[in-house]
């Protein structure tokens, strides 16, 4: 299936990346000029390098380039709030989820494994078919990602992006790396690529935490117009009886959502 791509947009460092640059040269050049002041200049380097080691393990932090954690201010008043469903496609439990998506009048965004969808292309279209959004995870979805290089990084995500764009007919406009993780390669790997990071603004852990009370509890502790909640129809915990996480927490999260007069849309609709 031909789909257009998304045009390449044009990369500008960060704020905390120009510092970087600035950082490293004048350590480079105050060594050379005084190389007693190497030990100095070596510290320098090291702090900085910490640093963006500590950005890159805040998977909401926009340190190292723009990352959605909100629907833009746009959208203020309208009232509606961001499903973002990562890690599928699982053929057990995606059906099922589409259908309690119809039943409860939600709409979600689903950020795919790339080789998942190769294995279950036929839900990647079902996706689509039912008022939904395919968005990039990666192809590999790698628990290494956040060390890949640019060149991995690109080939991983570009993958992904074509794999889920012919299976499904959208070119995905989102991406989201494994666990929100990241270095400081992702953010011109996207822009060549045409994608936008998105991570979230809230998360319930529910593919570690088996009951639905508590997850719920997290997603909507706080919840808010605007909000893009994180949750997971793979690699989903299991309640005591056994069912996804994700099952048995939509119900009670679409309650929750009408109770507040809140209605879900799409991160496509909401930032295209």
């Amino acid at each position: 299936m031909n789909v257009r791509p998304a045009p390449p947009s044009r990369w500008t460092p960060s704020p905390l990346l120009r510092l970087s640059g600035v950082v490293h040269g004048a350590a480079v050049l105050g060594a050379v000029a005084v190389p007693s002041a190497w030990p100095w200049a070596l510290g320098a380097v090291a702090a900085n390098h910490a640093l963006i080691t500590t950005a890159s393990l805040l998977p909401r932090s926009s340190w190292l380039g723009a990352n959605i954690t909100h629907l833009p201010p746009r959208t203020a008043g309208a009232g509606r709030v961001a499903l973002t469903i990562d890690d599928g496609p699982d053929p057990e439990v995606t059906p099922r989820v589409l259908d309690q998506l119809d039943a409860l009048g939600l709409r979600a965004s689903f950020f795919l494994i790339g080789h998942r969808a190769q294995r279950h292309p036929a839900l990647c279209r079902e996706i689509v078919a039912r008022g939904h959004r395919v968005e990039n995870h990666g192809h590999s979805h790698s628990h290494a990602f956040s060390l890949f290089g640019p060149g991995r990084m690109r080939a991983d995500i570009a993958q992904a992006q074509a794999v889920l764009s012919d299976l499904s007919g959208q070119a995905p406009r989102f991406f989201r790396p494994t666990a929100g993780l990241r270095n400081p390669f992702l953010d011109p790997v996207l822009a060549g690529l045409g994608l936008r990071l998105a991570s979230w603004t809230r998360r319930g852990y529910d593919t570690r935490n088996p009951h639905a009370d508590t997850v719920l509890a997290r997603l909507t502790r706080g919840l808010g117009d605007g909000d893009i909640l994180l949750l997971h129809d793979g690699h989903a915990a299991r309640t005591a009886e056994g069912q996804p996480l994700l099952l048995a927490l939509l119900p009670a999260l679409a309650e929750r959502l009408q109770t507040q007069g809140l209605a879900t849309a799409t991160l496509h609709e909401e930032l295209d």
